[in-house]
């Protein structure tokens, strides 16, 4: 197998023709453009695309059948190879169908557009009832914002067209682009192969995820808690409930009939609240934990607080359990019962994580009236892609049914599945308010695997749309006001490496709505207040946002068309927290080349140190005297540096926005087992002699890791070890060190010591010596705590 060409990983140019055009080259603003100096579309970020429209509104006094006397009508649309067809409605004379057809001008091979309505047969051949038909030439053209075509009844007739029959269907026959209003709900030609209650699949939608809140519940204590054995004082502890989450309080420490916690259980809870707040009391025992007592809650009875301030608490009764059988007829009977204490509220100051903070995309909080106003407005263009790879077998051959995703803050959109194509356009183009720049959209391409005629609407398939790949596109990196053309590599890493499965061609244009209050969002906090006034532990997050991904998937693969879970996952990075030895290294080596400046730096400083280059180390020189002389230049000095640097930069600033790495990324060079390791599953599924080799190889990296960490406790305790007296002589020695030293710098003048200290470390190798300096002789023989370890 040949190396990948590595210009095939990077990000290319591309010049698209942007805005609209009149579908026939028109006579307004010359050359077909409608203006040249100001696109009056909203779709000027997409490549245009024509559509022949048929809106079937209804049909009137059809015949009946002259057999059966009943009429199972529906209409049929034929333009060349390609036919739709309504639903057939039974023993109905005068139905309704208004559905629209649209058929692609780029495909069209007919003059002629024809219309049949013909009668259900369900054993014999459909009947004929009659045609209406279009010559293409004649087709009116619609442009928004035009109002739409209104449709016309026009009478049927025969096969030959020479005679009128009984009946008369209502129709809208125009041409039109992706602009229309009919686009989005339409019948489309490029999937006429989908079949059944596949359709609902293959067309564009916007999805909003659900609103999200932190649900905050601090049990503080409990009364009249009761044990089943009687002689017994009860040791309880609480567990909280919502939904699939579930948590436990720690337990009382002490045996008592009044247990105290004071402890706060978080929660994430989705708008509307469908789950209740399931508290229980469980007495700890030597055989089992027995529950005391139960309460459900709704949440919609908790409070919603809008910043930290104080919030009411509550007791609750609570259902009385383990009643014996004797008192079977006295459950009903309203008896003293154990009540809890609660404060419990609705976070709405906080921004509830969804997605890595690596990647955000909204810093909102989750109360609307908390929000500020828009900074810019965000537009994309997701045009094409080129080159994609068959993602599954259909008829013998492979093929592809491509679809976007892409999301940004709460709006998730998808586009139209493209059927059977390895180079489809969509030309669809979405727009999103920027409550922030320093966050990040992601667009992901999907193969669709729920085209089959049996496949439910509602998600009963078994198989799982694959990923194609993924592009993240940071806002701050862009210009304002700038249109972006460029064609993605869709990377995907695969347990043979990485691959590429094509390219995505997207236009996006950042417009800023106020400059300054762009700027003025630099200087503050990224997440809302809330979240450094009342930090979350990292254990916390890390389960919140893991149980908030759980709940935007479950809500949004219940929408229709079902946007899956595997696409949801996908899209927010559910994965990214597991250990991956290849993303190790990766960020090693970014850590490496953070420290590389650094490591240059001191390099340099060293060879003027050893007079390498002597010119240089004479500047050096003559800068060190300047800068003693004159103290106060240091400081501006070095901030004017830093000026020159960014200026001198500016000329090599980035021309493109950033785009996935696979140099940065490591995935060029992974080994085949580290791939493996990756993609296994957790817990693991893997033989017993791999999981043992890669257990092993484990412990080798944490064996290195921890033999770095005690280094670094080493170096720390022997620091401590110079005033401890651990060592009395080496202490005696520093202490009399630090007395001599004091005296000795009282009685010099500060600028002095510099210039001895400088001229010695810039000292000639001459003046040098290849052993150790005499601090470093004396740190190292320093005592540490590594001889008190086991």
């Amino acid at each position: 197998m040949s190396a990948p060409n590595q210009d095939d990983y990077k990000l290319k140019d591309t010049k698209p023709q942007l805005g609209e055009r009149w579908p026939h080259g028109g006579v307004r603003g010359g050359g077909g453009w409608i203006s040249s100096e100001r696109i009056t579309s909203t779709y000027d970020l997409v490549e245009q695309m024509y559509y022949l429209y048929v809106r079937v509104v209804k049909a009137k006094d059809l015949p009946p059948n002259q057999v059966t006397g009943s009429l199972d009508p529906y209409v049929e649309v034929k333009l060349g190879n390609y036919k739709g067809k309504t639903q057939h409605f039974t023993k109905r004379s005068n139905p309704e169908w208004k559905q629209v057809f649209a058929f692609s001008k780029d495909k069209i091979q007919s003059s002629v557009l024809e219309v049949f309505v013909r009668d259900k047969d369900m054993v014999a051949r459909d009947d004929y009832l009659g045609r209406v038909v279009f010559d293409m030439n004649e087709v009116p053209t619609r442009v928004p914002p035009d109002s739409p075509l209104a449709p016309q009844w026009y009478r049927l007739e025969d096969r030959r067209g020479e005679n009128k029959l009984r009946g008369e269907v209502m129709l809208a026959v125009w041409m039109g682009t992706q602009a229309d209003e009919a686009f989005p709900d339409a019948w489309h030609s490029d999937a006429a192969t989908v079949q059944g209650e596949g359709v609902y699949s293959v067309r564009s939608k916007v999805y909003v995820s659900p609103k999200l809140w932190y649900l905050r519940v601090n049990v503080i204590e409990a009364q009249d808690v009761e044990s089943a054995d009687k002689s017994q004082l009860p040791q309880v502890y609480v567990k909280a409930q919502v939904g699939n989450q579930i948590l436990k309080t720690k337990i009382c420490p002490t045996k008592t009939t009044n247990p105290f916690w004071n402890e706060d259980l978080i929660f994430v809870a989705a708008e509307p609240f469908e789950e209740q707040l399931v508290l229980t009391v469980e007495n700890k025992t030597a055989s089992r934990d027995e529950t005391v007592g139960r309460i459900q809650l709704p949440l919609n009875i908790f409070e919603k607080r809008l910043d930290h301030r104080p919030f009411h608490s509550r007791w609750f009764n609570l259902e009385k359990f383990g009643f014996g059988v004797l008192e079977g007829d006295r459950r009903m009977e309203l008896k003293f019962s154990t009540r809890i204490h609660l404060r419990a509220c609705l976070e709405g100051a906080y921004h509830v994580l969804d997605e890595s903070t690596m990647y955000i995309s909204d810093q909102r909080p989750t109360d609307r009236q908390l929000w500020k106003q828009p900074i810019g407005i965000l537009e994309v263009g997701i045009l094409s892609a080129q080159g994609l790879l068959p993602m599954k077998t259909r008829d013998g051959r492979g093929t592809t049914d491509a679809y976007c995703v892409a999301k940004y803050g709460q709006k998730w959109v998808r586009t139209r599945t493209i059927v059977g194509s390895s180079s489809p356009k969509w030309n669809e183009q979405y727009t999103w308010e920027v409550y922030d720049p320093c966050t990040v959209i992601t667009l992901g391409a999907f193969d669709n695997c729920h085209l089959g005629a049996n496949e439910k609407p509602g998600g009963g398939g078994t198989g799982k749309d694959s990923r194609i790949g993924k592009v993240r596109i940071r806002l701050s990196t862009l210009e304002t006001d700038r249109i972006y053309t460029h064609s993605y590599p869709l990377l995907v890493l695969q347990p043979s490496g990485v691959k590429k499965m094509g390219e995505l061609q997207l236009a996006f244009r950042f417009t800023c709505l106020s400059l300054a209050n762009m700027i003025y969002l630099y200087w503050h906090p990224l997440l809302p207040k809330m979240h450094y006034l009342h930090p979350f532990t990292v254990s916390q997050l890390d389960f919140l946002r893991f149980q908030a991904m759980n709940i935007v998937a479950v809500r949004l693969a219940r929408a229709e068309p079902p946007l899956r879970k595997e696409v949801v996952e996908y899209m927010l990075d559910v994965d990214s927290h597991m250990w991956s030895m290849r993303r190790s290294k990766a960020n090693f080596f970014r850590i490496v080349s953070l420290f590389s400046g650094a490591i240059s730096m001191s390099k340099w400083l060293g060879e003027v140190c050893q007079w390498k280059n002597p010119i240089t180390s004479v500047l050096v020189h003559i800068l060190f005297f300047i800068l003693i002389c004159f103290p106060e230049l240091i400081l501006p000095t070095i901030f004017l540096y830093m000026f020159l640097i960014g200026i001198w930069n500016f000329r090599f600033r980035p021309r493109h926005p950033p785009h996935m790495d696979t140099k940065l990324s490591w995935a060029e060079a992974v080994h085949p087992d580290e791939l493996d390791e990756e993609f296994d599953t957790f817990p693991t599924s893997k033989a017993q002699d791999v999981t043992k080799m890669r257990y092993d190889r484990l412990r080798s990296v944490a064996g290195r890791i921890q033999t770095v960490v005690g280094d670094m406790a080493t170096q720390g305790e022997r620091f401590e070890a110079l005033l401890s007296w651990r060592d009395p002589r080496a202490t005696s020695l520093f202490v009399i060190f630090c007395l001599v030293t004091a005296v000795a710098l009282y009685v010099t003048p500060f600028r002095i010591v510099i210039l001895v200290a400088g001229l010695f470390v810039l000292r000639h190798p001459r003046f040098r010596s290849k052993q150790p300096s005499v601090p470093n002789n004396f740190f190292r023989r320093l005592p540490a705590r590594a001889d008190s370890m086991l």
